[in-house]
């Protein structure tokens, strides 16, 4: 497919402007570029049919089944959309006056106090603009808390071995040494390790519940102990909240502080890398190293800005605000009565298809999983030499997204399958169909597998040469004399 520059044709175009009725003002040469635009030159036509070809390259929820774990709820009401455009929320200035931002205030007051609800926490920050961004701040507060209580030698962070990658990087990040945590043969962390790595130099341990291969930590009330005896602060990575939301909270497990994902459990988009929000709670004793401002009182609100002990802001202003609107439309819409039904759902949907796949296909463990679940093709790429990303490759053919490949790390040969909560039990019987029948062919044709997608718009690509050297800009050819 062509880019848009090769599209272009010099002379052509689509603007029709009215005469100038008022004196021009040119720019000062030294504002001007010293070099042209090299804006492409194209009809209004072949504009709408370059961005419609385009998009046929790209595959989202609208399109059909898209079971990539972890990453996002994909359900995003269109009706949230609406309220966050409207006029009291976008036509406003970060700098006014409290009392002329009022309702954006309470707004702001009701969303962290519904999310200290779900969550067990005290207090919540909506400042951060992504979970990543989170958990650095909620790092950040386990750090000041160590500081102020002249503590600093604690300087390791331990982190499950199944952990999100963002984990240990937040925490190298935030200046601490990281200490994996091995997992037991149940997929779940090994008490003795944990018990045998605390110490006096451990600042906290950081942790997800269910974990990253989609089961619950039995024995979290045991771990958060176990860290805190040690004198050291616990963390929960928010990103798996959605399958136990409304039914369990991560305040009453032990847990310090958190971090949640909004696009990932309260339905706030966040394709192509942003706008995010990651608000970051936490218990009252680490509440006064938030990051400044907090929003404080009750009709009238204000943003309180003196907090002597404050980490200081993580994003300008108040964060993403529209985000914020957004997660809180969806609050309001759920209520406290349905706020667990999306992990009910969950839950439901993809034990419907690990039940269907599991006869088949081996499950890394294959127990009660919650939001999700691993499959392990390490048996069928000895026998066949087809591998998880054959599989893959082999669903594009077949209509559907593929899931999560090669995480977590733990698991050899990984297929990570997390259904959304609006999939309906058609659309996933459909799905088993397809991974059955990627299988049926890995083992009747295995050669081939290694070709596919056949059908795709793209077939096969050097991925890791192009994840290691991206083309990312177009490069204009320069004429003699330019």
């Amino acid at each position: 497919m062509k880019v848009i520059f090769e599209r272009s044709s010099a002379g052509r175009g689509s603007a029709i402007l009215p005469p100038l009725d008022v004196p021009s003002s040119p720019l000062p040469t030294c504002s001007r570029c010293k070099t042209p635009l090299h804006l492409p030159e194209l009809a209004e036509v072949d504009v709408a049919r370059h961005y419609s070809a385009l998009a046929k390259y790209t595959y989202g929820v609208n399109h059909g089944f898209y079971p990539l774990g972890s990453c996002t709820m994909k359900y995003n009401p269109s009706i949230n959309e609406e309220l966050a455009a409207l006029p009291g929320f976008t036509n406003i200035h970060p700098l006014q006056p409290d009392d002329t931002v009022q309702g954006c205030l309470e707004l702001l007051a009701l969303t962290e106090k519904y999310l200290c609800a779900i969550t067990g926490m005290d207090r919540m920050t909506l400042q951060p603009a992504a979970g990543s961004h989170g958990e650095f701040t909620g790092l950040l507060l386990i750090k000041s808390y160590h500081k102020d209580r002249n503590d600093e030698k604690r300087k390791v962070i331990l982190v499950p071995d199944s952990a999100h990658g963002t984990n240990p990087a937040s925490a190298a990040l935030a200046g601490f040494t990281v200490v994996n945590i091995p997992s037991n043969a149940d997929g779940l962390v090994d008490i003795g390790a944990l018990k045998a790595a605390v110490g006096e130099d451990t600042a906290g341990l950081m942790l997800t519940n269910p974990n990253t291969v989609g089961l619950f930590e039995k024995n979290i009330l045991e771990i958060t102990d176990i860290v805190h005896k040690a004198g050291g602060l616990v963390y929960y990575d928010g990103a798996n909240l959605n399958a136990i939301m409304g039914k369990v909270r991560p305040g009453d497990m032990g847990f310090d502080t958190i971090h949640l994902n909004l696009h990932k459990s309260f339905a706030t988009p966040h394709g192509g890398g942003g706008p995010g929000s990651g608000p970051v709670g936490c218990k009252d004793f680490l509440a006064p190293y938030l990051p400044t401002p907090n929003v404080e009182g009750n009709a009238p609100y204000h943003l309180q800005h003196q907090m002597p002990k404050s980490i200081g802001r993580v994003k300008n202003y108040y964060g993403n605000f529209l985000v914020i609107v957004k997660a809180f439309a969806y609050l309001c819409t759920l209520g406290k009565e349905d706020t667990g039904c999306g992990g009910t759902s969950r839950l439901k949907r993809q034990l419907s298809i690990m039940k269907k796949l599991a006869g088949v296909y081996e499950v890394a463990f294959p127990r009660l999983c919650m939001h999700e679940f691993v499959l392990t093709l390490e048996k069928l790429n000895k026998a066949q030499g087809v591998s998880a990303l054959d599989i893959a490759k082999a669903l594009i053919d077949l209509g559907i997204h593929p899931p999560t490949m090669y995480f977590p790390l733990i698991v050899h040969e990984a297929l990570m399958i997390e259904p959304t909560e609006t999939e309906n039990k058609d659309s996933l019987d459909e799905a088993a169909l397809a991974f059955l029948s990627a299988y049926e062919k890995a083992n009747r044709t295995p050669e081939e597998m290694h070709q596919l997608p056949l059908t795709a718009p793209v077939r096969r690509l050097d991925e890791v040469n192009a994840a290691r050297n991206p083309r990312l800009r177009y490069y204009f050819s320069v004429k003699a004399g330019s």
